[in-house]
């Protein structure tokens, strides 16, 4: 059972109370991400994960990491394009003690300006090891062919210019204006009951209530190709169709297609793509929900003289799905599927605080299980089929990296 507290400066925490283990996770998400930023400032959400972990006015960097190692602990924290978490995993007698030291990060941060030099060499080595891998840079191209110079076509980690630019200044104005307790949820699921909403409200109830400085901007799908020349063994192929927000109507006929199409290992572009054809040893597709938008992503890396191939072998398949729906099985089967990963996704006490804090933070509402069960059940032919006409019958965006033009 998912209880709820909204603080009186409008910060709100989630709690699920799960009697059965002796583990707790508390992770702090925060509505700001890539998409909160301009060409000038790209990359200081991450940066600002980073340098959260380099030293508070009570902790050093050092002391930060030997105090969740001290009690045998988990810490880390993720920046996405449209939010930011940082979390933690413990014991249950260290609950405490974790929100402790995770409060003294979030508010007392000092961002000094030694620790930022080093950490700027960190993430420029962690931008410079992003680029090594094309299997990873090329879903950053398609975001920037399928948004262009909307905030979501940014990447989330920036680019080594922006972030040697970064002053201490800067990080503590883009967090005066983007970390406000409104777009601020603290997630917590483990052996803690509601009288841990008290202490969270201990620390987190004072948190100063200010309005955020920018709004989101609804962006435009655009049908862009962007081509790389990278020096590579193969050829790696993203192409993006616009697809739905996130707690849109029919997102779960969306994720039945996606299975079908590429989201496992019975789906039809590993089947032929792979296992028919020999031409890639990674496809697969995947939907990324943003909170106006959507992209469906299609993934494939194989040699430079297969490509061709590889692009036409999905365009048969799309265009095989877009004249024929999908079968009674593979909607059995998809849906089947579905419903496992859900409940097998909940089984550990990290999983259902971020479930819970994403849940909160950009739906403001929580499903139970059963509920979300029904809706996928409820998926049938007619609204697959609608949405298949939606989807694809738009024109694509694509990137590509590849050794030669």
């Amino acid at each position: 059972m998912i209880k709820k507290y909204t603080c009186q400066n409008g910060l709100r925490i989630v709690l699920e109370h799960i009697p059965t283990v002796r583990s707790v996770s508390i992770g702090i998400w925060v509505l700001a991400g890539s998409r909160n930023e301009t060409k000038a400032n790209n990359g200081i959400s991450h940066f600002i994960e980073h340098m959260f972990f380099k030293g508070t006015e009570n902790r050093s960097a050092r002391d930060i990491a030997e105090a969740f190692d001290a009690v045998g602990g988990q810490v880390n924290a993720f920046t996405s394009k449209e939010y930011t978490c940082y979390y933690a995993k413990v014991l249950d007698s260290h609950a405490s003690y974790a929100l402790e030291l995770l409060a003294d990060m979030f508010f007392h941060s000092t961002f000094d300006r030694e620790e930022m030099e080093r950490e700027k060499k960190v993430v420029i080595e962690e931008i410079r090891m992003y680029e090594d891998t094309p299997d990873d840079i090329v879903h950053d191209l398609l975001s920037q062919a399928s948004y262009g110079d909307h905030p979501l076509g940014y990447p989330v980690l920036g680019s080594e210019d922006t972030l040697e630019s970064f002053t201490p200044d800067d990080l503590r104005e883009y967090v005066q204006n983007n970390y406000t307790p409104e777009s601020v949820v603290i997630s917590i699921a483990g052996n803690v009951d509601e009288t841990f909403f008290k202490e969270v409200e201990t620390y987190f109830g004072k948190f100063e209530r200010r309005a955020r400085q920018r709004s989101a901007v609804q962006p435009d799908f655009l049908s862009q190709h962007i081509n790389r020349t990278k020096d590579t063994e193969q050829a790696h192929l993203c192409l993006g169709y616009s697809g739905l927000p996130v707690g849109h109507d029919d997102i779960y006929s969306l994720v039945v297609l996606n299975n079908v199409l590429g989201g496992s290992m019975s789906s039809r572009l590993f089947q032929e793509v792979r296992e028919n054809r020999g031409l890639a040893y990674s496809v697969f597709s995947y939907h990324s929900s943003f909170q106006d938008h959507g992209l469906l992503t299609i993934y494939g890396g194989t040699g430079k003289d297969q490509l061709p191939l590889l692009m036409e072998t999905i365009e048969d398949t799309i265009e095989s799905i877009r004249k024929n729906g999908l079968t009674d099985k593979e909607l059995r089967n998809s849906k089947e599927q579905l419903k496992g990963n859900l409940m097998l996704g909940l089984e550990s006490t990290n999983s259902r605080m971020t479930r819970n804090g994403k849940n909160e933070l950009l739906l403001n509402r929580h499903r139970t299980l059963d509920e979300i069960i029904a809706l996928i059940d409820r998926v049938d032919h007619k609204a697959v089929e609608q949405l298949i006409d939606k989807v694809f019958t738009i024109p694509y965006s694509s990137a590509l990296i590849s050794p030669d033009n």
